[in-house]
């Protein structure tokens, strides 16, 4: 599991169990508000949580009825290879069933559980009832390398078949006959339902290349000098080379069709290694200050060079390997930003994927609420709070921090890419060091944004449909943008028509530009157009409001408010459930044309 599990505790009776769960896995307590005394985070509302969890790939083990976790869990079932173990446990600790993700960690969690509460493990996935192990599921430092075969060897066994092992015995199971062979190789070796093939990773494979190598010169070399050693690529536990070349694509693109880390380590740590080189060079340590990049990067694993340094004319690499499994990856990985946006805050508007990477991220950067309204999902871990007008900064920071090595999500509200620190982001690191920009080694982190429900799309959503037609956003801000760009844009806004959503309507200081706006479109478009007023969507105290155009007055907007003005074609439509703004496309008109055509 590569995400810490959480316990969740959902009443007082179960609330001693949930915590005895979480020493003994390790795991932090979330509890329901008003139900539980003592928690390190809280939720108000269980399927929700619950939900928000399982869909950013968090393990869940939950005190309380199975039925609560499968009703809050069914709707987002669609790949069990994918899906986190979800585990349930009586409030009494007797129980402990893994309800998801059997041979994904869940039935190991849940018999782990047991073992530790003096309860039973409700497992009921064939192959541990009937043989104490998952065979698609080996030991930390080996590999599968024929998933895929899994279930029909399982089913073969189930059926009377017997097993062979050949080589070390992972599963520590007796042979009971040949339907199904259990095969331990460091080489590659054929495979199929009645041979599973298992590769011990305890090789680490050394890069050195020019910068913007060619991605499948390395991949081909990387690939020979595997085939040329009798190396399989499951056996390769971890790819690595200098920090310097942390945002290699070529080294990068290797470890992801090896499906392993990419570890980098600085050119001293790489010089530690020295001693150890087959063949050390004076012209590569007076280029990056070590000896040896591909040999030196390899030997970090504490081994031996089985391969020495093979080249082409571009490339380098070099492989040794460990008298054991490796399984504490040494060196750092490339940094990671992540720069996300958490919608206009109820989780419910949250994407499955921002949701994931901040359960994966290390640190949480952003404005202090923004990151509040995380609620438990930013629990636990280590958060930099920045307040508003300290935006460049925050960007930096957090470039930063993901330069040392660590994974952090900058978090903001609505979208990241609208108004918000995206583009920030991405300046900083286009400018140099001497225009105020970032590090060196900033520019080698990996930065992967992530899409959020704007304010735009959340005011729309409550309103109706009044993006039907063509919009555009204006924010009324001229603490970056110069007052007269502000003025210009209004006007060709109000002549070309445009539904306009208005960020930033007003502050404490600024009250002037949204009454402005109003005179300037009230010279375009009717005195009646629908003008929707959204403030704080998505939290308890959202407030909807609707106004004409010429009615909308700025003491009722503030910094909280998306302004949504109607087009002249927009309309106010008062229906059962109150009124819901709309903006036509066209069809009518479309239609009226079709009839007159077939008449």
């Amino acid at each position: 599991m590569a995400v810490n599990p959480v316990v969740l505790a959902l009443s007082r009776s179960g609330e001693e169990v949930a915590h005895k769960v979480a020493a003994l896995i390790g795991a932090p307590v979330h509890g329901r508000e008003g139900r539980v005394e003592k928690a390190d985070a809280f939720f108000s509302n269980a399927l929700d949580h619950a939900r928000d969890l399982f869909a950013a790939g968090v393990p869940v083990v939950g005190v309380c009825a199975s039925g609560i976790l499968i009703r809050a869990v069914a709707p987002m079932l669609s790949d069990k290879r994918a899906e986190p173990p979800v585990v349930s446990i009586s409030d009494d600790g007797s129980v402990v069933v893994p309800l998801l993700g059997g041979h994904r960690g869940a039935n190991r969690l849940a018999t782990e559980i047991a073992k530790g509460l003096e309860a039973v493990a409700a497992v009921t996935t064939a192959g541990d009832v009937a043989m104490g192990v998952a065979l698609d599921e080996p030991p930390v430092g080996y590999r599968l390398a024929n998933p895929e075969d899994a279930k029909g060897s399982m089913a073969a066994m189930l059926s009377g078949g017997g097993i062979s092992v050949a080589g070390e015995n992972i599963f520590d199971l007796e042979n009971s006959g040949d339907s199904v062979e259990l095969c331990v190789t460091e080489a590659p070796a054929e495979s199929s339902e009645a041979r599973l093939v298992y590769h011990p990773q305890r090789f680490a494979l050394g890069l050195g290349c020019a910068r913007g190598c060619d991605s499948d010169e390395l991949w081909t070399l990387v690939q020979k000098s595997m085939a040329a050693n009798n190396i399989a690529a499951g056996a390769i536990a971890y790819v690595a080379s200098i920090d310097l070349k942390a945002d290699e694509v070529a080294m990068n693109d290797v470890a992801r069709r090896l499906g392993v880390p990419f570890r980098l380590f600085t050119a001293d740590e790489l010089e530690a290694q020295a001693g150890k080189l087959a063949n050390p060079s004076d012209v590569v340590f007076a280029e990056v200050g070590c000896h040896g990049v591909s040999e030196g990067a390899a030997l970090t694993c504490g081994g031996v060079l089985v391969v020495e340094k093979q080249k082409t004319a571009n490339a380098t690499c070099a492989i040794a390997r460990a008298d054991e499994v490796i399984t504490d990856m040494p060196g750092r990985a490339r940094g990671r930003l992540s720069v996300v946006g958490i919608g206009p805050g109820q989780a419910a508007w949250r994407t499955p994927e921002v949701s994931k990477l901040v359960s994966e991220a290390e640190e949480l950067v952003g404005y202090g609420l923004y990151i509040d309204l995380l609620g438990p999902l930013a629990a636990g871990k280590e958060r930099s709070d920045f307040p508003l007008g300290g935006e460049e900064a925050r960007c930096r920071y957090a470039l930063e921090q993901a330069a040392k090595g660590k994974n952090v999500s900058l978090v903001c509200s609505g979208d990241a890419g609208i108004y918000a620190m995206g583009a920030l982001v991405f300046e900083l690191l286009d400018r140099g060091e001497d225009e105020h920009g970032v590090s060196d080694a900033a520019h080698r982190v990996d930065v992967v944004c992530s899409p959020g429900v704007s304010a735009l799309q959340g005011a729309a959503a409550r309103a109706g449909a009044p993006l039907g037609h063509d919009f555009c956003t204006i924010s009324l801000s001229d603490l970056l943008t110069p007052r007269d760009d502000i003025i210009r844009r209004l006007h060709a806004a109000a002549e070309g028509d445009f539904v306009i959503a208005f960020y930033n309507p007003v502050s404490k200081t600024r009250r002037t530009l949204l009454a402005e706006a109003r005179d300037i479109l009230l010279q375009h478009r009717p005195a009646d157009t629908p003008v929707m007023l959204a403030s704080s969507l998505g939290r308890p105290e959202e407030y909807i409001r609707y106004r004409r155009l010429d009615a909308l007055e700025v003491d009722e907007v503030d910094m909280l408010t998306v302004v949504l003005i109607g087009s002249s074609n927009s309309r106010l439509a008062q229906l059962g459930e109150g009124p819901r703004m709309f903006t036509p496309r066209g069809y009518a008109r479309k239609i009226d044309g079709d009839l007159a055509q077939q008449a």
